[in-house]
């Protein structure tokens, strides 16, 4: 046991006796890092508001048997911009989720890490594109390995006849693989979902609001198949 150094972006926090508090805290090395502030829900804390969600951090860590304790805290990246605006602060609480669902402690978790601060920063860089939740949710599935099919058939590969879509089976069908429970995508919305899941967080296409709130549905509720667990933060989304 001694002092250790780590960076990471802060995941969450809930209260820990009468005056601490335990930070989950998403190391790019590390993975999910589980450590005590001591003291910080007292009104005097030296660490301030250091440690609020989505805060691009630099840690001093003493290590301990269960948690680590947090003894130095510095700011990298606070994304002051990002909190003013509601809707910005909505989209990256979802990031967060979706983020604290894949990342492992003790694992390297360098692609979540990324992943969450490309996110970040492009929140904090301009008004939230309407698709951006998406195009997020779909970068996570990648980042896990399930990345759904959209522009070949999940089952054979073939490239045509895509007519059903299938949350098990990992994207679109084709109609001679098509399977018990998959469903039938409005006209247009495949290539419109391939669209977003293959630009940059910061250069998405143009919107289509005819098409954007039913993208958002089907990945999240790919995603939630996958990952077997609701996302709270979109429960009042489509």
């Amino acid at each position: 046991m001694g002092l250790k150094s780590d960076q990471g972006i802060v995941l969450r926090g809930y209260p820990f006796g009468e005056a601490d508090r335990v930070v989950v805290i998403l190391s790019p090395n590390n993975g999910k890092l589980r450590t005590v502030a001591k003291g910080v829900r007292k009104t005097k804390s030296r660490f301030g508001g250091r440690l609020e969600p989505f805060t691009h951090v630099d840690l001093v860590l003493y290590e301990g048997r269960n948690l680590d304790t947090l003894t130095q805290v510095s700011v990298i990246e606070a994304f002051p911009r990002l909190r003013s605006d509601l809707d910005r602060v909505l989209a990256a609480g979802t990031m967060v989720e979706a983020i604290d669902a894949i990342a492992q402690e003790n694992e390297s978790s360098l692609r979540a890490f990324l992943l969450l601060q490309r996110g970040l920063r492009t929140l904090e860089a301009a008004d939230p594109h309407p698709d951006l939740v998406t195009a997020f949710l779909l970068s996570v599935a990648e980042v896990v390995g399930v990345a759904p099919a959209f522009d070949h058939c999940a089952g054979c590969g073939r490239d045509d006849q895509l007519v059903r879509f299938s949350f098990g089976d990992g994207g679109v069908l084709c109609e001679r693989d098509r399977t018990p429970g998959s469903v039938a995508l409005r006209d247009g919305l495949t290539d419109y979902l391939a669209g977003i899941a293959n630009a940059p967080l910061d250069a998405l296409p143009e919107v289509d609001p005819s098409f954007s709130r039913e993208a958002v549905g089907v990945t999240r509720r790919f995603l939630e198949y996958h990952l077997d667990r609701r996302l709270g933060s979109m429960s009042l989304d489509a």
